[in-house]
């Protein structure tokens, strides 16, 4: 998703582009992902001010984009099932209001006219309008269409290498079919962002960070909202490796509901884990009782994108001229989609940034070229 908006918004700035994937357009992360377009999960901080620049931008595809990439702005609810994290909810959407965030406290008796078919006995929430959704798979294709004859796709070529002229400046990539001669090399490979980036001689210390989603049968819209219990934001923003669950439900377009979240370190692992399942379908159920008698007909595993800070890693190397990251989003790699995709055109064609990208320098973790 991160590389089709780079290839997009630099079309659209009058540049040619080639696009090279070792699989199929959203063969990956992206097409394990659940399609999120989040600020409800978001401290107040440089990563806020990208998902909100983000939100607009995907605002305006929608209306440019057909609509089978289900572009849904149904808003997110975040729930807390007793006083004490119900407290501490409040006091980070405080703090999300003052950076202008649009949210609206729930008190527990008034969560069913949200959800009716949420859980009783809950403390209570928040309602965060802007949040949105987007079928990932469908959003990444029909971005690269729309982008036109500027954009050539070249699937199935992995980079195997990074030319570079006499004074270590990208002049390219090698494929197994040959050699690809370009001014410029972004780096939006996802998960694999550090192994490219090694191939270029730096170092970038993405790691991925497995999640199982969860998908039921079609059912009418039991779900109007994303539906998250609030534990789930200190999930997203935890440095540990364990495994980490909490209760992501929200419904689609289609008709099935979809189940998460979990969160492990455990390298590309992708063998499936019946505790994981089983303990993302009880909290599930916890929230909406519904689901207990209904079927879970397919699960899929995707890595997220990990750096240490939880930043992604955006804009030119200064280690490296002409090579441009994009990656390391976690799991908001869709959501923030547009933004790195039009920051990365606008580095590449002189143009004014929309926004302050220092923290998000790929050479910010102080290591040098790689060895």
């Amino acid at each position: 998703m991160v590389g089709a908006a780079c290839a997009y918004y630099a079309a659209r700035r009058g540049l040619r582009v080639t696009v090279l994937d070792r699989g199929s357009v959203a063969g990956g992360t992206t097409g394990a992902g659940e399609g999120n377009l989040l600020v409800s999960d978001k401290e107040p901080g440089p990563e806020l001010q990208l998902a909100r620049y983000s939100t607009q931008l995907w605002r305006e595809l929608a209306e440019v984009l057909p609509s089978r990439i289900e572009y849904e702005a149904k808003g997110g609810l975040v729930v807390a099932s007793d006083d004490t994290s119900l407290a501490a909810l409040r006091e980070f959407a405080a703090r999300q209001s003052e950076a202008g965030v649009a949210c609206e406290a729930v008190p527990g008796g008034r969560l069913g006219d949200l959800e009716p078919r949420l859980a009783p006995g809950l403390a209570g929430g928040v309602h965060y309008p802007q949040d949105a959704q987007v079928q990932p798979a469908l959003a990444a294709a029909h971005l690269l269409r729309a982008a036109g004859d500027r954009v050539t796709l070249r699937l199935g070529q992995e980079v195997t290498g990074i030319l570079t002229g006499a004074h270590g400046e990208v002049r390219g990539v090698r494929t197994p079919s040959g050699d690809l001669h370009a001014p410029y090399v972004v780096n939006a490979a996802g998960t694999w962002g550090g192994e490219l980036a090694r191939l270029a001689g730096v170092e970038l210390p993405v790691l991925p960070r497995r999640g199982f989603v969860l998908v039921t049968e079609p059912l009418p819209r039991l779900v109007r909202h994303k539906v998250y219990a609030a534990d789930y934001v200190a999930d997203v923003a935890s440095d540990s490796a364990a495994l980490q669950t909490s209760a992501v439900v929200e419904g689609t377009p289609a008709g099935p509901v979809l189940i998460g979240a979990s969160r492990e370190r455990v390298g590309f692992d992708r063998s499936p884990s019946v505790e994981v399942l089983r303990r993302l379908a009880g909290q599930a159920v916890r929230l909406f009782p519904a689901l207990a008698a209904v079927r879970a007909v397919r699960t899929y595993t995707g890595f997220r994108p990990y750096l240490p800070d939880h930043l992604p890693a955006i804009g030119p190397d200064p280690r490296r001229p002409g090579l441009l990251h994009a990656c390391g989003h976690e799991g908001a790699g869709i959501g923030l989609a547009p933004a790195t995709g039009r920051i990365i055109a606008q580095a590449l064609t002189g143009g004014e940034l929309p926004l302050d990208i220092t923290p998000f320098r790929p050479d910010r973790f102080g290591g040098g070229e790689a060895g």
